[in-house]
């Protein structure tokens, strides 16, 4: 409902009576994020995450991932919340090993089998599964949209299963009567997530992909699909589910259509000359630290401005105001609306290049802007979310917009900026890679993840436990 100037009224008034309330801090933090409100946003951002640290209730795991770059901090933070939310059931009988069928069966999970940032991603994948060796199934627990994209899904299934109904349990047991062999969670801790149907083991064998980018902190959880630059190695420790390793982590659809219509500048609010940076992240992505950055970027770059999408017309306020405070006039600030999906691929053409967010970057909105030929100058940190564009880039052949340090960020944008023929070369370059790398070659990636179920399958009815998997299945590391 993006109440949140109401929501934040209730959460200040619900902690003067409980300053301690269950998971209310960060609840609270959260909604000042959506409008752009950073009062006291460094104080209270350092106060949350060392709440977090003491293992209280402070925070959902979803707000973790953009308020904090520490690896440990999220595990803590799922661990807690799974340990108050849905634990494992101790009396559900275990699964027994099934004997070995003519064909896997997987299953995913999910509130967003409509228009829905998840399903572009993914809805090809769906469709593209092998079967001859997988039946698939989905266990849809969101709202019936109607929408293109909600048939679409539902046709790219042997069996498309409606559970809006049934309590976590209750699809647990379905599961388990459909003998499900590998349940898929694209949900994690987003929004009308469910884990406890994962709680209550769907499946032998369940895995985390795409939705939530972290840890589940969660025993019943067994793989996290990644890849090298997003978990390397070393990195291992920060996660309690093995790691299935992906030579390109994002599914992509290929399919995905980009409307002819040309954007005038106008039209867009734009001004007829000047640089356009953009970011279309979903405005409580960015942190006052990462909107600093940009201001700096702007005040070097004459006649530049900043392109970004409006979830409020509050937020909206906020970013102009902060924006004047820095010494950057409000109207190179411009806002663009929610449009239909063709429509909005096609508006990233009117932009230069997509200044990532950090410490949870672009994600979907990454990959659109590639798709569209947009490049994404990204920043790189140590968490998940801190990572994934970073290996969208070398799925795509362009390590050379990853950069490790603020400065080398805003340095490489203002070259970019002022360095046409740089610049071109580099679209060149993403034009060239666009159809001819793994990150959108979705026949590529749905293979090297079938692999991978084949191993998890492999190990179960050998009666081995989960390990991480990397084998000669997938391709040297470079996504």
């Amino acid at each position: 409902m993006k109440r949140y100037r109401e929501a934040l009224s209730s959460y200040d008034k619900a902690l003067e009576l409980d300053p301690i309330y269950h998971f209310l801090c960060g609840a609270r933090l959260n909604s000042k994020m959506y409008m752009c409100d950073w009062s006291d946003a460094e104080q209270e951002g350092s106060e949350l995450e060392a709440s977090v640290q003491r293992r209280e209730r402070a925070s959902t795991p979803l707000f973790l991932l953009s308020a904090t770059d520490t690896p440990e901090a999220q595990r803590i933070a799922a661990k807690v919340w799974v340990t108050h939310n849905s634990q494992a059931n101790p009396h559900l009988e275990s699964i027994h090993t099934r004997s070995k069928k003519g064909k896997i069966r997987i299953a995913y999970y999910s509130a967003d089998f409509r228009e829905h940032p998840a399903s572009f991603l993914a809805a090809e994948l769906f469709k593209t599964h092998d079967r001859e060796k997988f039946e698939t199934f989905t266990f849809s627990f969101g709202p019936d949209s109607g929408d293109d994209m909600r048939l679409r899904v539902e046709a790219a299934f042997d069996k498309f299963v409606d559970v809006r109904s049934k309590s976590d349990l209750e699809i647990a047991m379905l599961s388990r009567s459909l003998e499900i062999d590998i349940a898929i969670d694209l949900a994690g801790f987003t929004q009308d997530s469910r884990a406890g149907i994962f709680a209550a083991r769907a499946a032998p064998i369940q895995v985390s992909y795409l939705g939530y980018l972290g840890t589940m902190g969660a025993d019943y959880i067994d793989y996290l699909f990644a890849n090298n630059t997003i978990i390397p190695h070393e990195s291992r420790g920060d996660y309690v589910e093995k790691i299935a390793y992906l030579p390109s982590y994002q599914v992509n659809d290929s399919k995905r259509q980009i409307a002819d219509r040309v954007f005038s500048r106008t039209e867009l609010g734009l001004p007829d000359t000047g640089f356009v940076f953009c970011c279309f992240n979903n405005n409580f992505k960015i942190l006052p630290a990462t909107f600093a950055g940009w201001m700096r970027i702007l005040k070097q770059v004459d006649g530049s401005v900043l392109f970004l999408y409006s979830e409020s017309n509050l937020a909206a306020e906020n970013l102009k105001e902060e924006a004047a405070k820095q010494g950057i006039h409000p109207d190179r600030i411009i806002f663009g609306n929610k449009i239909p999906r063709p429509e909005y691929l096609a508006r990233y053409r009117a932009a230069d290049l997509f200044l990532d967010t950090w410490p949870y970057n672009a994600g979907t909105t990454a990959s659109d802007a590639l798709w569209a030929g947009l490049p994404v100058l990204t920043l790189t940190g140590r968490s998940f979310a801190s990572r994934v564009a970073a290996s969208l880039l070398n799925a795509i052949h362009l390590p050379e917009l990853i950069t490790s340090t603020q400065g080398e960020y805003e340095n490489l944008a203002v070259e970019l900026a002022t360095d046409p023929q740089h610049l071109a070369d580099i679209k060149q370059t993403l034009e060239n890679n666009r159809l001819s790398t793994p990150l959108f070659n979705t026949q590529l990636t749905t293979r090297s993840i079938e692999a991978a179920y084949e191993v998890m399958y492999e190990h179960y009815q050998y009666g081995l436990p989960p390990e991480h998997i990397a084998t000669e299945h997938f391709t040297t590391e470079q996504g």
